[in-house]
């Protein structure tokens, strides 16, 4: 095969149309799919995104958040299915059972560092199961109380459980990072509070605003938008500073119990086996979505820290919480109902 080179100009992009070529790169010098391990992925067919939650929480709505900028990205369709109960483990499942070919994804809670220690046996084994793709953020939760509570602050909410009141207080389910924060709570200051699981953010605000349970804990995410109609009254966040959505709500730290701090946080998970270029690119494009105006400003109104972190730091992460909680779950003895 012979060619006619013309002049320098057509010598150098002969050269470089041969190059990339023969790199797998397109026109702009970037790797091609195939070049960097992705196949045809993600065009084959709607990337599946399950938020483990029912609708009406968190978990939904940081999903259907960032399914639109995620779609973007990846120039594909992604979808959002809620695969809710058991504390996020439902839908987790169906994630872990699903075809690792990069088309399901799932967004989970801080439930997922918990149930290992809290459920007698789980479908899946949260660690090798489970390929971490992002950590998308973190958030105060906050400690609200029913308007027909009678209770109006955190301190009078204290003075009564020292005077052995009792309270009960929901959280969205057994394990939850909620439940067991107030639970430790609790337990540090021998109040005697009685926990009510949901199963989910939805259900629970519905009875909170009802009253059909006093006190609730949540994320900023949750609670903010009924603090801010006047449903609920809020009475103190969990991490150790006080959050800018909410900066006349004090912590529990500085309300007599310094050091607490129990955030809530945010995830997206794949199934084990999927290919290694397919977790960093979808980790790629989560990232630029959480990065993008549309998708920031919405987290950060909720009171959602965006952290965006890849999938060695996410693993390290949970790993981390698991440790954490599944200590104080296992020296208080705390199960989940059978």
């Amino acid at each position: 095969m012979s060619y006619r080179i013309k002049s320098k100009t057509c010598l150098l992009s002969f050269i470089f149309g041969l190059a990339t070529s023969f790199l797998g790169l397109n026109a702009y010098g970037q790797a091609s799919p195939n070049a960097a391990g992705l196949g045809s992925w993600p065009t084959q067919k709607p990337v599946r995104l399950i938020a483990v939650f029912p609708p009406g929480g968190s978990v939904d709505q940081v999903a259907r958040i960032l399914a639109p900028a995620i779609q973007a990205e990846l120039k594909q369709n992604v979808i959002v299915e809620n695969i809710g109960g058991a504390s996020g483990v439902i839908g987790t499942s169906a994630m872990v059972r699903s075809d690792p070919d990069g088309y399901t994804f799932a967004v989970v809670f801080d439930t997922h560092g918990v149930n290992p220690s809290i459920k007698d046996k789980l479908p899946y084994d949260t660690i090798t199961d489970i390929a971490p793709v992002t950590l998308i953020g973190t958030s105060a939760m906050v400690l609200v109380a029913s308007k027909n509570s009678g209770i109006k602050t955190f301190q009078q909410l204290v003075e009564e459980s020292k005077a052995k009141k009792k309270f009960s207080y929901g959280s969205i389910g057994v394990g939850s990072l909620g439940h067991l924060a107030i639970a430790r709570l609790a337990k540090t200051a021998g109040f005697d509070w009685v926990h009510v699981p949901y199963r989910g953010g939805g259900p629970l605000m519905q009875d909170i605003l009802g009253g059909q349970v006093p006190l609730a804990i949540g994320s900023v995410f949750l609670v903010k938008p009924h603090i801010d109609s006047g449903g609920v009254i809020p009475l103190a966040v969990t991490t150790t500073k006080r959050t800018a959505e909410l900066p006349k709500v004090p912590t529990i730290a500085e309300s007599g119990f310094p050091g607490f701090n129990a955030p809530a946080w945010w995830a997206v998970l794949a199934p084990a086996k999927t290919p290694p270029a397919i977790v960093n690119a979808m980790n790629q494009a989560v990232t630029k979505a959480l990065k993008s105006p549309a998708v920031a400003d919405k987290l950060r109104a909720q009171g959602i820290d965006i952290v965006a972190g890849g999938p060695e730091a996410t693993k390290d992460w949970i790993g981390k919480q698991i440790a954490l909680w599944g200590k104080f779950v296992i020296e208080n003895g705390i199960k989940d109902a059978p």
